[in-house]
This record gives structure tokens, C-alpha cells and sequence, in this order.
């Protein structure tokens, strides 16, 4: 029975990446595909060429938003691990009434849609002079990420026995002190899923780049991709040339943090 439940799970697994591997094929084949080649999507060209990853790599200026997206990315993963991290910390440890109220308030902020305060937001990071800034960006997307990274960290954090944290304190660690050297390296899978998460949360995210990003020299690589797309025409071949691209650094990392980010998740939740 348990032989047989491990099968039809496996079967699972292979349909369920299947069908996630099926957009990617399509992309595949449409940016190798010649111009003039209308045959069917899902089948390879019969030349295939690779003009359209140089066109895309010219035409839609990808070194220069690769290079916006990588630092906004980065700079938001840290962030959002630092702030999350040490602010989980005293909400996971210290059982009283603020630290149940904070723990729904992040449950509450969870359950509301992004794009429903992106018209306020903007707004105020208007009146900041955050519009077209790398510095208001960042700040949109780590503190649109916090509310799971904490949650997340949470639950981590009190799997930890507590009985580390008093032990430092007693040899003379302040609370500060314990966390950083006894409880964070106990944190290493749940810090590689926030990373990978909310680095890839913000190496995707669009809508709030096209609002606060509008300089074309600031354009992240979502919206490179979606310039070859206008009104009155577009460019399928070379923005699926470009989505081939942009993902490839995001597997890179994912395969790098793959044992790490499964860990993170089963761990957190069993415990």
C-alpha cells in the first residue's frame, strides 16, 4: 500500500512539473522559431535561429535591466531577511498579549491584495519623492514582502528550543546577542526560502515597477519584456527570447537554495 501510494505520488509530481515545464516549451520554441516560420508552437523549428535573443538582448535593453533588477533584488532579499528576522524574534519569544496582537495584525496585512493600495501608496511615495528612485522601489517591495517573512520566521523561530537562548543570556550574551549568535544560525532554511520567495517576488514583480519606475533608464527586466508588446503590434519571438533570459538567473538560484528552501518550508510547518 505504501509502495503504491509513493507511485501514484511520483505520478503526481511528474504531471504537476509537466505541466509547469509546458509554458516553457512554448517560449522555447516561439524564440527559436525564424520570423517567417508559422508553424505550429509546439513543435521545433526546423532551422532554429537565435536572432531573437540578440534582439532582445539589443533592442530591449536587458544588460541595463538586468542590471536595475539585480540590485533592487538584492537589496530587497537583504532587507527583507534582516528586518523579518530580528522582528519575528521577540514576537516568537515573548508570549503576551502584544505579541499575539502583532502576529494578527501581520495575519490581518497578509490577507489584503497588494493592487488595492498601490493608488495610495503611490501617493505618498509621490509626496516622498520616491517615484523613479531605486530607494522608493525598495522600500515599496520590502515592506510588501514583511508580513509573510515574519510570519514564516515566527514559526521557525519557536521550533528553536528556547532553553539556547537562555543558555547564552546566562553565560552573559544580551537578548541581541543570543540571537544573532545562537538562534540565527539555526535559521539558514527558513532564511533561504524568504530569499528565495521574496528575491523572486521582486525580480518578477511588474505592477509596482511600472508605477514607480516610469524612466526607461530605470526599467526593471518585467518591463523590458512587456515594451515588445504596444497597441498596434508586437514581438512575440523576441519577448520570448527575453523571458528565456530573465529566468535563467532565477533557476540558478533556485537550484543553488533548492535543499535549503524545501527544508525551510516542511520544517517550519511540521514544527
Amino acid at each position: 500500500m505504501l509502495s503504491a501510494r509513493k507511485f501514484l505520488l511520483t505520478l503526481l509530481g511528474i504531471a504537476i512539473g509537466a505541466l509547469h515545464a509546458v509554458p516553457l516549451y512554448i517560449a522555447l520554441t516561439v524564440a527559436l522559431k525564424p520570423a517567417h516560420d508559422l508553424s505550429s508552437r509546439w513543435l521545433l523549428p526546423k532551422a532554429p535561429t537565435l536572432e531573437h535573443f540578440r534582439f532582445a538582448w539589443d533592442a530591449g535593453g536587458l544588460p541595463r535591466a538586468f542590471a536595475n533588477t539585480l540590485l533592487i533584488t538584492a537589496v530587497t532579499a537583504l532587507l527583507v531577511v534582516a528586518v523579518s528576522a530580528i522582528a519575528a524574534y521577540p514576537i516568537a519569544r515573548i508570549r503576551s498579549r502584544m505579541s499575539t496582537m502583532a502576529m494578527n495584525a501581520i495575519l490581518a496585512v497578509m490577507m489584503i491584495p497588494s493592487l488595492s493600495v498601490i493608488v495610495p501608496l503611490y501617493a505618498v511615495m509621490n509626496q516622498l519623492g520616491g517615484i523613479n528612485t531605486y530607494w522608493g522601489i525598495i522600500l515599496v517591495l520590502t515592506t510588501n514582502s514583511l508580513p509573510l517573512a515574519i510570519f514564516l520566521y515566527v514559526n521557525f523561530i519557536k521550533a528553536v528550543p528556547k532553553e539556547l537562548d537562555e543558555a547564552a543570556i546566562v553565560d552573559g550574551c544580551s537578548a541581541l546577542g543570543a540571537f544573532l549568535r545562537v538562534v540565527l544560525p539555526q535559521l539558514r532554511p527558513v532564511t533561504a526560502t524568504v530569499l528565495i520567495l521574496k528575491g523572486l517576488g521582486a525580480w518578477n514583480n511588474y505592477h509596482f515597477a511600472l508605477y514607480f519606475l516610469q524612466k526607461p533608464e530605470l526599467r526593471t527586466v518585467t518591463l523590458s519584456i512587456a515594451g515588445f508588446f504596444s497597441e498596434y503590434s508586437s514581438d512575440l519571438n523576441a519577448a520570448s527570447a527575453a523571458a528565456l533570459l530573465v529566468v535563467l538567473p532565477v533557476l540558478a538560484v533556485f537550484l543553488l537554495l533548492q535543499k535549503q528552501f524545501v527544508a525551510g518550508l516542511t520544517d517550519g510547518a511540521v514544527k
